[in-house]
């Protein structure tokens, strides 16, 4: 990603550390953390069961592309953030938050775009360098 300047190096580091506890609830939620004796297959079905430990793990593994600084990172969190948000947009039943995780999901996307709105920028600097 090449982001340089400590200002963007701290954004990005707070984006990654949004995703990781994002990515770290969701994998509350997958291993039934609040539900008591209720398996967390039955409670969510297996659909919405696959689908929650998908966008954990790709949130979490975004978060240690963001933490490093690779592009890879940026490119993970915004497609599993924004294909849960399409999908739980479309009324699918197997993807289910509340509003303050809708609210968050769609804070990192919004920076997640700032970011490679910045890099377009830093991009279009240098090369008039």
């Amino acid at each position: 990603m090449e982001l340089t300047a400590p200002a963007i190096g701290i954004y990005i580091r707070i984006i990654a550390i949004l995703s990781l506890m994002l990515g770290l609830s969701d994998a509350a939620r997958l291993l039934g953390v609040n539900l008591g004796a209720t398996s967390p297959l039955t409670a969510m079905g297996m659909t919405g069961f696959v689908y929650l430990a998908i966008f954990a793990l790709a949130r979490l593994f975004a978060a240690v592309g963001l933490w490093i600084k690779a592009s890879w990172g940026a490119v993970l969190l915004l497609g599993a953030t924004g294909i849960e948000l399409a999908l739980y947009l479309a009324g699918s039943t197997d993807v289910a938050m509340s509003a303050v995780g809708f609210a968050l999901r769609l804070v990192l996307l919004v920076s997640i775009i700032i970011i490679f709105v910045l890099r377009q920028r830093q991009r279009r600097a240098h090369a008039g360098d």
